[in-house]
């Protein structure tokens, strides 16, 4: 028992001694604000020792609003009360200038490091006066205690006055003091201007003096004013100088707001189908003036009337529209509307005819129709009049057009497929509805063209057919041929028909004199005569290989023979070079040849596969071109009479004639009567032109003797015709968007790339690189090999990103470039930085870059370069002037700055001062002793200043 009494006694012995331990008091911390001052020192110390560098290390964070500032914070509790320190830093140890980015408190104390102590609060100030001088005296000696030379600062009053208070030490016996704050409205007029400015400064130090204007201060002064263009919906953009001609309109005019005026961009290519915002909204001017020193409020008011001409330093800023470089796709351009094509595409496998997704019969017709809406009958007619509107000029549809445009099977800008793609990006928003009701339309009036004969617009008519085009553009190409030949037949036969009825009305008077079917064959054989005529080369082809060689003084041996074989000659295009004919000793004539029937990339294809299938042959060649050649085989009898098959495979296919070069080759001096002609030809067929049962030659002997205007054309315009419209009729959906898809990326590109941006470089390599990267993703779409489930869509709408990021900087580049055509430097400077800010949204910088910085850029002008600067400030007009009331000096063509920012600097010896008795030998030196900071416009000014004081 007295064992266990004794250990509870040991041990309640050992917890009273704990006890006392714990709540062991330091007398050297007695309050709490003592406490708290000791907490903000260590605080102190710790970021000292850790220097800027250990900072970074250590987390602290980058202010966006400056390049080379940062900082790190801590809490600090005092009673109930918790209060947010931090410490702003910069690495570099330049001294950066006013016109960099700076800090707000180090542009108004001029300050580089320092420290702000605040409440964690709602408004983030401290209301109280007494706190917040007791708060930055705590702060003041703490950081005396650490031997730390930081200014501090403490927010106080209002938070939109912007209010501080603070204090340095300065390591010696002076002590720096500052203090600033605003006014928000109703600012005296003595300190609107730069006199009464001055006066504030010289009343801080100048205590006695009533009159500042008598008596003389060496006051150091530095001053930038910041200059603004008009915003774009206040000036004309074009025809803002001549303010007396838009007075005048607005006088006959009086009921409307300059009806006249343009736009900015109404000259640029994408106008045609949409108005761009400008994305330049105007432009900062800050003029700095260099440091000066003035020595009486005179001095003040003269420079207050100098010219912004004379300043140091001119630098340009520009505003760019908000959001430029977002890709939330709220912009409407090409790109927002290739968007919905792509959409309207992936949509397009669901039904497999047009005509489905208008019709309401169709199941999914009810989402159809909540979803997608068709615009009303009158915008339809007015797009289709636009679409065949006749031009009677067509365009150059090669004009400025890109150097890989042509990889991507689309159609020129200015053909009637590409308009009706670019038609369709606008149509109904560009959904699957819309565009089935305008493609039923646009083939409906085509076969009216095609049933009227009428030629089809924005088409060449030049007779080919462009391969390397979307496969409609090359059925419109063709069908436009056929409508041609069409006219062309209908010509003919009206002539016909009209020559007939000359013919009817000329017997009854020739009854008297002649007889009725003499009459009849004279007007027959005028007629034969008419169609002869048209032999041209135009219509149809000479020889195939060697018609360049035709030699207009060829001699036959016998001019009997000769002139007998030329009256039944017909169709022929002249000699070629010294051939003669096996059989006779004539000389061989190349033909007048039907042109080879016009294809489509189908028909190609179709063909090509035939070959595959079949296998090549010579009997099979023939079958497939079996129309052509006997056309051809037709026109050399005509042209020839007397040859036979050698002859026409010697001119033919020079390459299935053998000639024989063993057999000596004598002149014939029986017929030829002493002139050296070589002839008969030595020589035999190819094997396989001799083989028995040869394809060519059975097509030979069944050939007719007709020359080429004689026979049947090779191109049935009406079998072709109807072919293409039934074509266009019966297209699936998804091979209508695919093209129409290709179509439109190309066509959007084309009308961007005739914008004129000047020789921007960066814009040069994106173009390029945008025609590459819509040749590459658009091929399976050439090729259909697409489908419901491909991926080929999701790269489809990255590719709509792509030609967003593009376009946006297409836009940016003409606007800047139509402002400094004369100083191309500041167009191509301001794009060139812009082009670096916005590369890590493109997803081509760096992946840690932050994309949600705001573009600041300032360009340094030179001397050549602000006269054009000074131009974009036109003097007000009527309308504007009345709008706001001049009173601020220092105006720049009628503008007066709306911003004005001044130091002020008093720069004493201490020895020379009242404290010089008590000041140490070693501070003998130049001090900035007081220091004022004004910023503001005549509606707003903020002053903040600086003094040192004696302790």
């Amino acid at each position: 028992m007295a064992s266990s009494s004794k250990a509870n006694l040991a041990e309640q012995d050992e917890g009273e001694e704990a006890e006392e331990i714990e709540h062991f008091n330091d007398f050297t911390l007695a309050s709490s604000w003592e406490r708290f001052i000791s907490e903000i020192e260590a605080t102190c110390r710790q970021w000292l020792a850790d220097g800027p560098k250990r900072l970074l290390e250590k987390g602290a964070v980058h202010l966006d609003s400056s390049d080379n500032i940062y900082k790190v914070k801590s809490e600090l509790k005092n009673a109930a009360k918790i209060y947010s320190m931090e410490y702003y830093f910069e690495i570099s140890g330049k001294i950066a200038d006013w016109n960099c980015t700076l800090h707000d408190l180090q542009l108004c104390f001029g300050v580089k490091e320092f420290l702000v102590i605040s409440p964690q609060s709602a408004s983030g100030v401290v209301l109280d006066a007494p706190e917040a001088t007791k708060l930055l005296s705590a702060v003041s000696i703490a950081l005396a205690n650490c031997s730390s030379l930081w200014p501090a600062f403490v927010p106080v009053h209002d938070p939109s006055r912007k209010a501080f208070i603070g204090i340095q030490n300065m390591g010696t016996i002076f002590t720096r003091r500052f203090e600033a704050d605003r006014i928000g409205s109703q600012v005296p007029i003595k300190f609107m201007h730069l006199e009464g400015l001055y006066e504030l400064f010289v009343s801080k130090f100048a205590y006695c003096m009533s009159d500042h204007s008598m008596h003389l201060f060496r006051v150091h002064l530095l001053m930038k004013l910041t200059y603004q263009t008009l915003p774009n919906d206040e000036d004309n953009y074009d025809d803002i100088q001549e303010a007396d001609t838009e007075s005048a309109k607005s006088e006959t005019s009086p009921g409307c707001d300059n009806p006249n005026r343009k736009h900015w961009d109404d000259d640029c290519p994408w106008n045609e189908w949409y108005s761009a915002e400008d994305p330049v909204m105007g432009f900062d001017l800050v003029v700095t003036w260099s440091e000066k020193v003035v020595e009486s409020s005179l001095e003040m008011a003269e420079m207050e009337n100098a010219s912004p001409h004379e300043a140091e330093k001119w630098i340009l800023a520009p505003n760019l529209y908000p959001n430029l470089d977002s890709s939330k796709g709220d912009r409407i351009g090409f790109a927002s509307q290739l968007h919905l094509l792509v959409n309207a595409l992936e949509m397009s496998f669901e039904a497999p005819f047009i005509e489905d997704f208008v019709s309401v019969e169709n199941p999914g017709s009810d989402n159809l129709e909540s979803t997608m809406v068709i615009p009303p009958p009158t915008v339809l007619d007015r797009v289709l009049k636009d679409l065949f509107l006749e031009d009677p000029q067509l365009p150059d549809f090669a004009k400025d057009e890109h150097k890989s445009s042509r990889a991507i099977k689309g159609a020129p800008v200015e053909s009637l497929f590409v308009q009706f793609c670019l038609h369709s990006l606008w149509f109904g928003n560009c959904n699957i509805r819309a565009i089935s009701v305008l493609w039923i339309e646009f083939v409906r009036e085509i076969r009216w063209h095609w049933e009227e004969s009428q030629p089809l617009p924005k088409i060449p008519a030049n007779g080919s057919i462009d391969l390397a085009t979307c496969l409609i553009n090359q059925k419109l190409q063709m069908l436009a041929i056929c409508i041609g030949k069409k006219r062309e037949l209908n010509e003919e036969f009206e002539d016909c028909i009209g020559t007939k009825d000359n013919a009817s009305a000329n017997m009854e008077e020739v009854n008297k004199v002649g007889d009725e079917s003499s009459s009849f064959h004279a007007q027959s054989q005028a007629f034969d005569e008419k169609r002869d005529s048209l032999l041209t080369p135009e219509g149809f082809n000479g020889s195939k290989t060697v018609e360049s060689k035709f030699s207009a003084n060829a001699q036959d041996v016998h001019s009997a023979d000769k002139s007998t074989l030329d009256s039944i000659r017909r169709g022929s295009a002249g000699p070629v070079g010294s051939m003669k004919l096996l059989k006779l000793c004539q000389s061989l004539h190349a033909p007048f040849t039907q042109s080879a029937p016009l294809m489509t990339e189908d028909m190609h294809e179709e063909r090509l596969h035939a070959i595959e299938t079949f296998g090549f042959s010579c009997n099979f060649s023939a079958q497939l071109e079996r129309e052509t050649l006997s056309s051809d085989m037709s026109a050399f009898k005509a042209a020839n009479p007397g040859a036979v098959f050698e002859d026409f495979i010697r001119w033919y296919s020079p390459r299935d004639w053998e000639n024989d070069e063993s057999e000596a080759k004598g002149p014939s001096t029986d017929l030829t009567e002493g002139m050296n002609v070589d002839w008969p030809p030595q020589g035999r067929l190819s094997r396989r032109m001799s083989e028995s049962g040869n394809f060519w030659r059975k097509i030979w002997d069944e050939a007719p003797i007709l020359p080429a205007s004689e026979q049947k054309p090779l191109l049935d315009p009406n079998r072709e015709g109807e072919k293409i419209l039934h074509y266009l009729e019966t297209m699936q959906p998804h091979q209508l968007l695919e093209q129409m898809v290709c179509t439109a990326f190309r066509a959007s590109a084309d009308t961007l790339n005739q914008t004129n941006y000047g020789s921007l470089k960066e814009m040069d390599t994106k173009i390029d690189q945008l025609y590459l990267t819509m040749a590459s993703t658009l091929r399976p779409l050439q090729v259909n090999l697409l489908s419901n489930t491909s991926d080929t869509i999701e790269d489809l709408q990255r590719l709509c990103v792509v030609f967003e990021h593009v376009e946006k900087l297409l836009i940016l580049a003409a606007s800047l470039h139509r402002r400094f055509r004369q100083v191309p430097r500041i167009s191509e400077a301001i794009f060139s930085n812009y082009y670096n800010f916005y590369l890590p949204t493109m997803g081509i910088g760096l992946a840690d870059v932050d994309t949600q910085k705001e573009f600041d850029m300032k360009l340094q002008l030179s001397q050549n370069e602000r006269q054009v600067v000074s131009n974009m400030f036109a003097p007000p007009t009527a309308n504007q002037s009345w709008r706001k009331v001049l009173s601020m000096g220092n105006h720049l063509n009628g503008h007066e700055p709306i911003l004005r920012e001044i130091i002020f600097s008093m720069h004493d010896n201490a020895s020379d001062n009242h404290y010089a008795s008590s000041s140490p030998r070693d501070y003998q030196q130049d001090t900035e002793t007081y220091r004022m900071y004004t910023c503001g416009t005549s509606n707003d000014l903020r002053v903040a200043l600086s003094i040192i004081s004696y302790d």
